[in-house]
Protein backbone atom coordinates (compact mmCIF):
# COMPACT_ATOMS: atom_id res chain seq x y z
CA UNK A 1 0.00 0.00 0.00
CA UNK A 2 1.36 3.53 -1.05
CA UNK A 3 3.17 5.17 2.48
CA UNK A 4 0.57 8.40 1.31
CA UNK A 5 -2.49 6.13 1.95
CA UNK A 6 -1.24 4.52 5.16
CA UNK A 7 -0.27 7.91 6.60
CA UNK A 8 -3.69 9.51 5.88
CA UNK A 9 -5.57 6.17 6.95
CA UNK A 10 -3.55 7.03 10.73
CA UNK A 11 -4.78 10.70 9.99
CA UNK A 12 -8.78 10.13 9.28
CA UNK A 13 -8.49 8.00 12.75
CA UNK A 14 -7.24 10.86 14.71
CA UNK A 15 -8.95 13.53 13.23
CA UNK A 16 -12.07 11.33 14.00
CA UNK A 17 -11.75 11.17 17.29
CA UNK A 18 -10.13 14.25 18.40
CA UNK A 19 -13.00 14.87 20.80
CA UNK A 20 -12.31 11.48 22.37
CA UNK A 21 -9.53 9.48 23.73
CA UNK A 22 -6.95 8.40 20.73
CA UNK A 23 -5.36 5.49 20.58
CA UNK A 24 -2.08 5.77 19.58
CA UNK A 25 -0.98 1.97 18.71
CA UNK A 26 -4.82 1.42 16.99
CA UNK A 27 -3.39 4.34 14.54
CA UNK A 28 0.05 3.08 13.76
CA UNK A 29 -2.10 -0.20 12.96
CA UNK A 30 -4.24 1.88 10.64
CA UNK A 31 -0.74 2.57 8.99
CA UNK A 32 0.70 -0.61 8.90
CA UNK A 33 3.75 0.56 11.17
CA UNK A 34 5.05 0.68 14.37
CA UNK A 35 3.88 3.75 16.39
CA UNK A 36 7.70 4.45 16.90
CA UNK A 37 8.14 4.92 12.92
CA UNK A 38 4.38 6.44 12.71
CA UNK A 39 5.93 9.29 15.25
CA UNK A 40 8.66 9.70 13.86
CA UNK A 41 7.68 9.82 10.20
CA UNK A 42 4.68 12.44 10.76
CA UNK A 43 7.53 14.26 12.69
CA UNK A 44 10.58 14.34 10.30
CA UNK A 45 7.41 15.47 7.46
CA UNK A 46 5.79 17.80 8.86
CA UNK A 47 8.14 19.32 11.35
CA UNK A 48 6.18 19.05 14.53
CA UNK A 49 5.41 16.13 16.82
CA UNK A 50 2.59 14.23 16.74
CA UNK A 51 0.99 15.22 19.74
CA UNK A 52 1.68 18.75 18.85
CA UNK A 53 -0.37 18.53 16.02
CA UNK A 54 -3.07 16.91 18.24
CA UNK A 55 -2.74 19.55 20.46
CA UNK A 56 -3.48 22.27 18.09
CA UNK A 57 -6.11 20.53 16.18
CA UNK A 58 -7.94 20.25 19.25
CA UNK A 59 -7.94 23.91 20.32
CA UNK A 60 -8.60 24.68 16.48
CA UNK A 61 -12.22 22.94 17.15
CA UNK A 62 -12.48 23.95 20.73
CA UNK A 63 -11.94 27.64 19.40
CA UNK A 64 -14.93 27.47 16.69
CA UNK A 65 -17.10 25.60 18.97
CA UNK A 66 -16.75 28.55 21.51
CA UNK A 67 -17.95 30.86 19.10
CA UNK A 68 -20.75 29.28 17.28
CA UNK A 69 -22.31 27.18 20.14
CA UNK A 70 -23.59 27.98 23.61
CA UNK A 71 -22.11 24.78 25.40
CA UNK A 72 -20.47 25.22 28.79
CA UNK A 73 -16.71 26.12 28.63
CA UNK A 74 -15.80 23.56 30.75
CA UNK A 75 -17.75 20.74 28.73
CA UNK A 76 -15.48 22.37 25.83
CA UNK A 77 -12.83 22.31 27.83
CA UNK A 78 -13.28 18.54 28.82
CA UNK A 79 -14.50 17.22 25.50
CA UNK A 80 -11.42 17.78 23.83
CA UNK A 81 -9.48 16.09 26.64
CA UNK A 82 -8.19 18.98 29.49
CA UNK A 83 -8.99 17.75 32.55
CA UNK A 84 -9.29 21.21 34.13
CA UNK A 85 -10.34 24.68 33.29
CA UNK A 86 -6.99 26.36 34.76
CA UNK A 87 -4.88 23.89 32.04
CA UNK A 88 -7.58 24.41 29.52
CA UNK A 89 -7.43 28.22 29.46
CA UNK A 90 -3.59 28.21 29.79
CA UNK A 91 -3.27 25.99 26.77
CA UNK A 92 -5.80 28.24 24.81
CA UNK A 93 -4.00 31.53 25.25
CA UNK A 94 -0.83 30.01 24.53
CA UNK A 95 -1.97 29.03 20.75
CA UNK A 96 -5.01 31.69 20.76
CA UNK A 97 -3.20 34.58 22.44
CA UNK A 98 -6.89 35.73 24.24
CA UNK A 99 -8.50 33.85 26.88
CA UNK A 100 -11.54 31.79 25.72
CA UNK A 101 -13.84 34.16 27.69
CA UNK A 102 -12.54 36.77 25.60
CA UNK A 103 -12.27 34.87 22.57
CA UNK A 104 -16.72 33.83 23.24
CA UNK A 105 -17.44 37.41 24.13
CA UNK A 106 -15.73 39.89 21.44
CA UNK A 107 -16.23 37.37 18.58
CA UNK A 108 -12.23 37.85 17.41
CA UNK A 109 -10.68 36.20 15.01
CA UNK A 110 -8.69 33.02 16.46
CA UNK A 111 -5.75 30.71 15.29
CA UNK A 112 -6.80 27.20 13.63
CA UNK A 113 -5.12 24.99 12.01
CA UNK A 114 -5.89 22.62 9.38
CA UNK A 115 -5.78 18.98 9.17
CA UNK A 116 -2.21 17.92 7.34
CA UNK A 117 -3.12 15.52 4.10
CA UNK A 118 -0.32 13.85 3.05
CA UNK A 119 1.44 14.31 -0.25
CA UNK A 120 4.71 12.73 -1.18
CA UNK A 121 6.91 14.15 -3.71
CA UNK A 122 9.61 12.36 -5.05
CA UNK A 123 12.46 14.65 -6.43
CA UNK A 124 15.43 12.37 -7.48
CA UNK A 125 17.72 15.28 -8.28
CA UNK A 126 19.86 14.62 -5.54
CA UNK A 127 21.32 11.42 -5.13
CA UNK A 128 21.44 9.41 -1.82
CA UNK A 129 24.78 7.37 -1.75
CA UNK A 130 23.73 4.02 0.30
CA UNK A 131 23.95 0.34 0.33
CA UNK A 132 21.92 -2.50 1.23
CA UNK A 133 24.00 -5.12 3.42
CA UNK A 134 22.67 -8.07 5.42
CA UNK A 135 24.75 -8.26 9.60
CA UNK A 136 24.71 -10.73 12.04
CA UNK A 137 23.93 -10.07 15.85
CA UNK A 138 26.64 -7.67 17.57
CA UNK A 139 26.70 -6.12 20.63
CA UNK A 140 27.36 -2.26 22.08
CA UNK A 141 28.61 -1.34 25.36
CA UNK A 142 28.32 2.72 26.03
CA UNK A 143 26.01 5.14 28.19
CA UNK A 144 22.19 5.76 27.53
CA UNK A 145 19.70 8.71 27.84
CA UNK A 146 16.28 8.16 27.68
CA UNK A 147 14.29 10.81 25.04
CA UNK A 148 10.92 11.46 23.74
CA UNK A 149 10.32 11.14 19.80
CA UNK A 150 7.20 14.12 20.38
CA UNK A 151 10.21 16.49 22.11
CA UNK A 152 10.47 19.97 20.22
CA UNK A 153 13.80 20.78 18.21
CA UNK A 154 16.28 18.36 17.29
CA UNK A 155 19.06 19.98 19.56
CA UNK A 156 18.34 17.51 22.87
CA UNK A 157 20.37 14.51 21.18
CA UNK A 158 23.11 16.82 20.02
CA UNK A 159 23.38 18.27 23.67
CA UNK A 160 23.82 14.57 24.39
CA UNK A 161 27.01 14.37 23.25
CA UNK A 162 28.26 17.69 23.53
CA UNK A 163 27.76 16.98 27.43
CA UNK A 164 29.61 13.97 27.63
CA UNK A 165 33.25 14.09 28.90
CA UNK A 166 36.23 13.22 26.85
CA UNK A 167 36.72 10.66 29.48
CA UNK A 168 33.55 8.59 29.18
CA UNK A 169 34.51 8.72 25.04
CA UNK A 170 38.05 7.42 25.40
CA UNK A 171 36.74 4.31 27.90
CA UNK A 172 34.50 3.10 25.10
CA UNK A 173 36.43 3.58 22.63
CA UNK A 174 39.05 1.58 24.33
CA UNK A 175 36.49 -1.77 24.20
CA UNK A 176 36.00 -0.94 20.77
CA UNK A 177 37.29 -3.80 18.82
CA UNK A 178 34.48 -5.08 16.47
CA UNK A 179 32.36 -4.13 13.29
CA UNK A 180 30.99 -1.29 13.22
CA UNK A 181 34.06 0.39 13.99
CA UNK A 182 34.14 4.33 15.61
CA UNK A 183 31.42 5.89 17.90
CA UNK A 184 28.13 5.23 17.21
CA UNK A 185 24.93 6.88 18.08
CA UNK A 186 21.70 4.24 18.46
CA UNK A 187 18.38 4.71 19.12
CA UNK A 188 17.21 1.59 20.45
CA UNK A 189 14.12 0.24 23.16
CA UNK A 190 11.68 1.91 21.45
CA UNK A 191 8.36 2.18 23.61
CA UNK A 192 5.16 3.82 22.35
CA UNK A 193 6.60 7.63 22.41
CA UNK A 194 10.08 6.95 23.98
CA UNK A 195 13.25 5.08 23.13
CA UNK A 196 17.17 4.88 24.47
CA UNK A 197 19.50 6.81 23.20
CA UNK A 198 23.06 5.22 23.22
CA UNK A 199 26.73 6.85 22.65
CA UNK A 200 28.33 3.36 22.37
CA UNK A 201 30.74 1.22 20.55
CA UNK A 202 30.77 -1.99 19.05
CA UNK A 203 32.87 -4.69 21.14
CA UNK A 204 33.50 -8.62 21.79
CA UNK A 205 35.00 -8.04 25.36
CA UNK A 206 33.20 -9.11 28.26
CA UNK A 207 34.53 -6.41 30.91
CA UNK A 208 32.17 -3.43 30.58
CA UNK A 209 33.71 -1.30 32.84
CA UNK A 210 30.44 -0.55 34.30
CA UNK A 211 28.74 1.09 30.67
CA UNK A 212 25.20 -0.23 29.63
CA UNK A 213 25.30 -3.32 27.02
CA UNK A 214 22.68 -3.49 24.47
CA UNK A 215 22.59 -6.66 21.90
CA UNK A 216 21.65 -5.35 18.49
CA UNK A 217 20.14 -8.92 16.88
CA UNK A 218 20.91 -9.29 13.03
CA UNK A 219 19.22 -7.70 10.21
CA UNK A 220 19.38 -6.66 6.99
CA UNK A 221 20.28 -2.65 6.48
CA UNK A 222 20.10 0.40 4.33
CA UNK A 223 23.14 2.24 5.01
CA UNK A 224 23.77 5.73 3.90
CA UNK A 225 26.89 7.82 3.48
CA UNK A 226 26.88 10.98 4.26
CA UNK A 227 28.31 14.94 4.77
CA UNK A 228 26.25 17.06 6.73
CA UNK A 229 23.42 17.07 9.38
CA UNK A 230 21.78 14.21 10.34
CA UNK A 231 18.20 15.36 10.12
CA UNK A 232 17.94 16.04 6.60
CA UNK A 233 19.34 12.42 6.09
CA UNK A 234 16.93 11.55 8.07
CA UNK A 235 14.02 13.28 6.32
CA UNK A 236 15.13 12.10 2.97
CA UNK A 237 15.26 8.66 4.15
CA UNK A 238 11.45 8.62 5.40
CA UNK A 239 10.22 10.99 2.24
CA UNK A 240 12.18 10.17 -0.29
CA UNK A 241 14.19 6.76 -0.10
CA UNK A 242 11.26 4.54 1.59
CA UNK A 243 8.44 5.11 -0.81
CA UNK A 244 9.99 4.49 -3.44
CA UNK A 245 12.09 0.94 -2.47
CA UNK A 246 9.82 -1.45 -1.78
CA UNK A 247 10.66 -1.51 1.68
CA UNK A 248 9.43 -0.99 5.05
CA UNK A 249 11.58 0.13 8.03
CA UNK A 250 11.83 -3.03 10.16
CA UNK A 251 9.47 -3.22 13.85
CA UNK A 252 10.79 -1.60 16.84
CA UNK A 253 12.81 -4.66 18.13
CA UNK A 254 15.51 -3.19 15.56
CA UNK A 255 17.68 0.19 16.48
CA UNK A 256 18.69 3.11 14.08
CA UNK A 257 22.30 3.14 14.01
CA UNK A 258 24.55 6.27 13.49
CA UNK A 259 28.24 5.20 12.50
CA UNK A 260 31.00 7.87 12.82
CA UNK A 261 34.23 6.55 11.91
CA UNK A 262 36.23 9.90 12.41
CA UNK A 263 37.25 10.15 15.70
CA UNK A 264 36.44 14.33 15.15
CA UNK A 265 33.18 13.69 15.27
CA UNK A 266 31.43 16.39 16.62
CA UNK A 267 32.48 18.57 13.78
CA UNK A 268 30.98 20.30 10.93
CA UNK A 269 30.10 18.10 7.66
CA UNK A 270 31.53 15.13 9.32
CA UNK A 271 31.35 12.23 7.45
CA UNK A 272 29.11 9.37 8.85
CA UNK A 273 26.80 5.73 8.21
CA UNK A 274 23.30 5.80 8.66
CA UNK A 275 22.31 2.44 9.11
CA UNK A 276 18.15 1.77 8.98
CA UNK A 277 17.23 -1.91 9.70
CA UNK A 278 14.73 -2.27 6.59
CA UNK A 279 12.47 -5.76 5.38
CA UNK A 280 10.97 -6.22 2.18
CA UNK A 281 7.32 -4.87 1.55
Amino acid sequence: MDWTIRMNRALDYIEDNLDKEIDFNYSAKRAFCSLNSLTSMFKIVTGIPLNEYIRRRRLSLAALELQNSNEKIIDISMKYGYSSPTAFNRAFQIQHKVSPQYARSRGISITTYPRIAFQIKIKGDVEMKCRIETKPAFSVVGIKKNFRNDMEGDHHIPNFWRETPQETYDKILSLANAEPKGLLGICANFSGHEFDYFIAASTTKEDLQDLEKLEVPAATWVIFEQEGTIPDLIGRFWSEWLPSSGYRRANENYPDIEVYPDEDFLKDNSKYELCFPVEKE
